[in-house]
C-alpha cells in the first residue's frame, strides 16, 4: 500500500472506519483509505446530467441545484468546471468561411439605443493580403429601400 498523500510504501494498518480499512503513512504520519467510496455511479450520472442539461438546454446553476438535485448551486458549478477542464479546445481551421453568432442578451443598466443583436446584419469577410483578413457588418435599415445607415 502506498501513501496517497506522499507515496511513501511505510504504511501499516490503522483501524477500520466506515467499515473500511484505514491505513496510517510512517513518513507524513496522515491518514488514508484505500478507496472513499464517494465516487458512486449515482453520483457519475448525476454530473452528467448536470453537465449535459446545463450546456444543451441551458439550465442555470441554481435551476439544477435547487429544483432537480437538491444541493448546493457551487456543486454544480463545480462539476461544470470539472468536465469543462477535461474538454479539449477545438481547433480553428483556416478554411472556415462562415461564422454564426448565437444570440446573447446582456442587460447591465438600461439600453437607450435600439441597436442589438436582434436585428439581422450583413457580414461579409474578404482576404486583403496573405494573413490579413477583414469582416464587414451592415445593419439592414428599416426601410428595405433605403441604404443602410451603419
Amino acid at each position: 500500500m502506498h501513501c496517497r498523500y506522499c507515496g511513501s510504501e511505510k504504511t501499516y494498518k490503522s483501524g477500520i472506519i466506515r467499515e473500511k480499512q484505514r491505513y496510517k503513512c510512517k513518513d507524513c504520519e496522515k491518514n488514508f483509505l484505500e478507496t472513499d467510496g464517494r465516487s458512486k455511479q449515482t453520483i457519475v450520472a448525476k454530473r452528467a446530467l448536470a453537465v449535459m442539461l446545463y450546456t444543451f438546454s441551458k439550465a442555470s446553476y441554481n435551476f439544477l441545484a435547487k429544483k432537480i438535485f437538491h444541493c448546493s448551486p457551487t456543486t454544480i458549478m463545480n462539476w461544470v468546471k470539472k468536465a469543462s477542464a477535461e474538454v479539449k479546445m477545438p481547433e480553428i481551421t483556416e478554411d472556415i468561411e462562415e461564422i454564426e453568432f448565437d444570440e446573447m442578451w446582456h442587460f447591465i443598466g438600461q439600453k437607450k439605443i435600439k441597436n442589438g443583436s436582434s436585428k439581422q446584419w450583413i457580414v461579409k469577410q474578404e482576404k486583403l493580403l496573405p494573413g490579413l483578413q477583414v469582416v464587414v457588418m451592415l445593419r439592414l435599415s428599416n426601410n428595405r429601400t433605403e441604404k443602410s445607415n451603419t
